[in-house]
């Protein structure tokens, strides 16, 4: 197998872009030498240069040098660290019509794409274990992705509904027109605006073309920021797919063992506590590792806590979730998953009664950009006559979905001497590691 050309979409849904092309491209037969540019909506068409186009694409001679820049894209979409940034990429671009607006696609080598990734999802200057291990999920990653792009069925859903329930989660299946978008939604890609290291090369070199493999297939490795101190298992958080390298095992030493978390009293002492794993770190070199900047904004993430107010949460739940609740009064867990995460909640309100999921759909619900993650507990203070709550605490465990490599474990585990395979082996068990091209 050669290396893979892929397809990233950057700036999704706008109704212009400007970008800047860093190199001579071609298109439609024309030479576009380095300088400024933008492309807008005219009707269903990209208008460039006083011509309209279905699609445009700026052809390079060398993805691995060639390079252009696009202006002002979004990067933590819907996260409270959403900001805009320029970002430059490798490779070539291609504009195309998606939902009524335009998308940037950047067309890059694979190993390309990894260098930015790695250097985008933490700091470039993190251990060499832990950068391996990342490269390595991640190129798995986005080749399992591709691979069931194939292989989905026009009847595919990611969702059900009926009169009292909702269930939704929310998968790189959404892409269409691209094998992979460059937001937390997929995985961070930022091109080379973020500084690389001759570290982050070397890895990219050392791993090349290794994937992680169960049976005879890719895994679909997933990764978050911090589990919590258990891992969460997949079918839990996407499609009732059993992955049996993507489990609920403890975030520890293998002859360690944690309580049954979907148990709602053993989930309810766990959270409220803080139990010993590799992620419970507060170890600031370590972090810095990890996190970049904007991740540094957030500092509880093993254990937190948020306030609402009765109208904050009311009105919060009706703008988010679309359905007005009237006055809540509680918030019941009706389903854990093996890390303690809220995987079915009962929203209980003066007007309606709802059950949400999976955990994203909760985690959206109930916060204006993304709870931390959805393993937490409920408090409730100061009711008023009627017995309606006004206050509601949530005490929470871990920032993400849970599932697969925890980004902050595994970089206690690197510092800690473990090297990349045995942090692979501990995170996505009964795997294993094959070079692939």
């Amino acid at each position: 197998m050669n290396e893979p050309v892929i397809q990233v979409g950057i700036l999704l849904n706008q109704s212009k872009i400007d970008f800047s092309l860093l190199n001579t491209y071609t298109f439609a037969g024309k030479e576009f030498a380095a300088g400024d540019y933008s492309v807008e909506l005219s009707g269903d068409k990209i208008l460039f240069n006083g011509n309209e186009y279905d699609e445009i694409a700026f052809k390079s001679d060398n993805l691995h040098t060639d390079s252009f820049e696009l202006k002002d894209v979004i990067i933590g979409v819907d996260f409270h660290w959403e900001r805009k940034e320029n970002q430059r990429f490798l490779g070539e671009l291609k504009f195309v019509i998606e939902n009524g607006n335009i998308s940037a696609v950047n067309i890059v080598s694979l190993e390309d794409y990894l260098v930015s990734v790695i250097s985008s999802e933490m700091s470039a200057t993190s251990s060499e274990e832990l950068l391996k291990a990342h490269a390595v999920i991640s190129r798995s990653w986005l080749l399992a992705q591709i691979q069931k792009n194939k292989s989905i069925k026009s009847d595919y859903q990611t969702s059900f509904k009926t009169s009292t329930e909702i269930v939704k989660w929310y998968d790189r299946e959404d892409h269409e027109l691209f094998d992979v978008c460059a937001d937390d939604h997929c995985q961070r890609y930022q091109g080379i605006t973020r500084q690389s290291t001759e570290m982050v090369n070397r890895v990219i070199n050392d791993t090349r073309g290794e994937v992680l493999m169960y049976e005879n297939a890719i895994c679909d490795a997933r990764f978050s920021k911090c589990c919590g101190g258990v891992m969460e298992t997949f079918e839990n958080v996407w499609e009732p797919t059993i992955h049996p390298y993507l489990q609920g095992n403890p975030d520890c030493a293998k002859d360690s063992s944690a309580p049954d978390l979907t148990i709602e009293e053993n989930a309810d002492k766990w959270i409220r506590t803080s139990p010993e794993a590799f992620c419970n770190t507060r170890d600031a070199k370590v972090l810095k590792q990890v996190l970049n900047d904007y991740d540094q904004e957030t500092a509880d993430f093993y254990r937190w806590k948020v306030e609402y107010s009765q109208s904050e949460l009311s009105e919060l739940i009706k703008e988010r979730s679309g359905i007005d609740f009237g006055e809540i009064i509680a918030l019941e867990p009706i389903e854990r998953g093996t890390s303690g995460r809220i995987i079915r909640l009962k929203i209980i309100g003066t007007e309606r009664v709802m059950i949400i999921g999976k955990e994203l759909e909760i985690r959206r619900s109930l916060s204006k950009s993304h709870l931390y993650s959805s393993a937490f507990v409920v408090d409730t203070d100061d009711e008023n006559d009627e017995g309606i709550p006004q206050k509601f605490t949530l005490t929470g465990a871990g920032w993400g979905h849970g599932v697969g490599l925890c980004q902050i474990g595994a970089a206690m585990m690197a510092n800690n001497g473990y090297c990349y395979k045995e942090i692979l082996n501990h995170y996505f068990r009964s795997s294993r590691i094959k070079k692939n091209y």
